[in-house]
């Protein structure tokens, strides 16, 4: 009797255990933080990327104008994928498109916007990647569309024609 139980009672664990993990498998483990959209949009200082001077964000966001801020880097794989997307989209007089590079090396980012064209109005300098920190980000690429000093929506991962079109309704 006691060997018949036992083939069942290892059975019946492994069933279990099986079941434990197979639901384990179905719930995501990607965190994504809570979008920071209707919000004001962060002050900080930071060196510009072209020109030998720090500015204060708050100082590169006007009102009554929608800005695109895009966090980027010359080693990101994505951020060359969405890069045509952000040509096109900077020649729409409606919207100024200001660059975050992100944890990179400036001759590197040079050279990456020198071969496939600048985009950016204005470029941002994050060598530590401390000011993304004070926008949420947690990773590149991944841009804020902001008016009136507010954040009213956040794209993260690389653009694509859908999001391009929803910026292209939201600006008009």
């Amino acid at each position: 009797m006691k060997n018949k139980l036992l083939p069942i009672f290892i059975t019946l664990i492994f069933f279990i255990i099986f079941i434990f993990f197979y639901k384990g498998l179905q719930n995501t483990n990607i965190y994504t933080p809570e979008a920071k959209i209707n919000h004001k949009i962060p002050s900080f200082n930071s060196d510009l990327f072209y020109e030998d001077k720090t500015v204060n964000s708050l100082d590169l966001f006007k009102l009554d104008k929608f800005y695109l801020l895009n966090i980027w880097s010359s080693w990101c794989v994505p951020c060359k994928q969405e890069h045509p997307l952000l040509m096109n989209l900077s020649k729409n007089k409606k919207i100024e498109l200001i660059g975050m590079n992100y944890k990179d090396v400036k001759i590197n980012a040079k050279i990456f916007l020198t071969e496939i064209g600048n985009p950016y109005k204005k470029i941002i300098f994050d060598k530590n990647g401390v000011n993304a920190i004070e926008w949420g980000a947690y990773g590149v690429p991944e841009s804020f569309l902001i008016k009136d000093g507010m954040i009213i929506k956040r794209y993260i991962g690389p653009l694509d024609k859908k999001l391009l079109k929803e910026i292209e309704s939201l600006i008009k």
